[in-house]
């Protein structure tokens, strides 16, 4: 890699550190710009994909500023949050507060997941960083599902309406990494991966408001 090539990556690492940390207050505007308005409908793409059922448990990995939290709460869901960012955590725990619910939010690494085994009959994480797919994460949500549960990722959302707007965010979204593969290379890689850590995996294309959320469905085999 060149040196101006490392300098780029570098500036894009520390952009979404910025975002996830300190400017953590201007994610909700900023996935609403880069999406046009589609983000939550993406977010919202994995509800369905979990397992039906009040009460059943559900862990969200980097839930972020709490907008998929609140709606796994208000599905009936017992849900529980982990992220590394306590700038996410102050976000999340404000907008529970003034619906008048309780969050149950725990800091940690998706790596060292500080919970029992089989604690939770669904795992769920929207657009989150290459942590997914490291080998200790995977392990963990292993460990802390259910025999059958599914771990349901929202990876990407694709913009569909052609206009130079559409375009021009698939162009930034290539530069900033998050567009590295073709589309069908990329999810065939990831069902490779997953397979041999005990998960069956299912890959959607859920249509959105011009657009298509990517959601994959892994379940964890008996």
């Amino acid at each position: 890699m060149s040196r101006l090539a490392k300098l780029w990556w570098g500036l894009v690492r520390f952009g979404f550190r910025l975002l996830y940390n300190e400017m953590a207050f201007t994610y909700d505007m900023v996935s609403k710009v880069v999406s046009l308005g589609a983000w939550r409908s993406w977010q919202r793409s994995a509800l369905k994909h979990l397992p039906a059922g009040k009460g059943l448990r559900v862990l969200e990995l980097a839930y972020g500023t709490g907008n998929l939290h609140l709606d796994l709460h208000e599905a009936g869901y017992e849900v529980v949050g982990c992220d590394l960012s306590p700038f996410m955590a102050r976000i999340t725990q404000k907008k529970f507060t003034r619906q008048k619910y309780s969050a149950r939010l725990v800091q940690g690494k998706a790596q060292q997941l500080p919970f029992r085994d089989k604690s939770f009959q669904g795992v769920v994480s929207t657009f989150p960083t290459d942590f997914i797919i490291q080998a200790a994460t995977i392990r963990e949500v292993h460990r802390v599902l259910d025999d059958g549960g599914v771990f349901v990722i929202v990876p990407n959302g694709v913009l569909t309406g052609g206009g130079v707007l559409e375009i021009v965010l698939e162009w930034l979204y290539k530069i900033t990494g998050q567009r590295e593969h073709s589309e069908g290379d990329q999810l065939d890689s990831i069902r490779r991966f997953f397979e041999p850590y005990g998960f069956e995996v299912e890959l959607f294309r859920e249509p959105c408001p011009h657009s298509i959320a990517e959601v994959i469905r892994a379940r964890k085999r008996v």
